[in-house]
C-alpha cells in the first residue's frame, strides 16, 4: 500500500487501543510497505515490554526490536484522561530497521522460533528451547554451543542478536544434531 499521498514512505502517529495494540504493531513491522516511523501510545505494560533490555526479554520484545529500534519517549498516568483508565499508558517511538537481521518473509518461522524458547521462560535454555521445539536435548546443547551461549542462560536473558544467531544456526541445520 502506499501513504496518504501515494508515497511509499509513511510514519504512524497513534493512540492505541490496549487490547490489539500489540497485533498492529506487529502488522505494521511485518506489511510490505513498513512505516519507517511509529510513535503510539500503548498501555505501560506493553511498553515496557517493548523495550526491554536482556534480562527483561519476551517474545513481544524480541519480535518487535528485530524490527525496529525501540525508545520509551515518556510515561502517561491513568490521571491524565477523563475518565482515567485503570492502567497507565506510555508513549513509544519505533523506528523502522530498514535491513533487519532477519528477512521479513522469514520474521513469522523466527518469531515461531523465540516463543519456543519462551515456552518455559523460567527454565535454562537447555530445557526450554528443548521443550517449545521438541527436540533432543543433544541438538538443543550443540546449538547453543556453535552460538556461543551458556547452556543454563534462561530466555528473557538473550539479546535479540542471541536470538538471532541462534535462529539462522537451527534453520541451516535443519533441526539435526550439529
Amino acid at each position: 500500500t502506499h501513504g496518504l499521498r501515494g508515497e511509499r514512505q509513511y510514519k504512524v502517529v497513534a493512540n492505541l487501543p490496549y487490547y490489539i495494540a500489540s497485533p498492529v504493531i506487529r502488522h505494521l513491522l511485518t506489511a510490505d510497505v513498513r512505516p519507517e516511523l511509529m510513535v503510539v501510545m500503548v498501555q505501560e505494560e506493553v511498553g515496557r515490554s517493548m523495550s526491554a533490555a536482556p534480562g527483561d526479554m519476551s517474545v513481544l520484545s524480541v519480535s518487535v526490536q528485530v524490527l525496529a529500534q525501540v525508545s520509551i519517549v515518556r510515561r502517561v498516568p491513568a490521571r491524565a484522561f477523563y475518565p482515567p483508565p485503570k492502567v497507565d499508558s506510555m508513549v513509544v517511538r519505533l523506528e523502522t530497521i530498514s535491513e533487519p537481521a532477519v528477512p521479513l518473509d522469514r520474521i513469522a518461522d523466527f518469531i515461531e522460533f523465540v516463543a519456543a524458547g519462551f515456552r518455559s521462560p523460567r527454565k535454562h535454555m537447555r530445557n526450554s528451547l528443548a521443550n517449545g521445539l521438541g527436540a533432543p536435548h543433544q541438538y538443543v546443547e550443540a546449538l547453543l554451543a556453535r552460538a556461543g551461549i551458556e547452556l543454563s542462560r534462561r530466555p528473557e536473558t538473550l539479546a535479540v542478536a542471541e536470538w538471532v544467531r541462534l535462529w539462522k544456526l537451527h534453520e541451516t541445520t535443519g533441526n539435526t544434531p550439529c
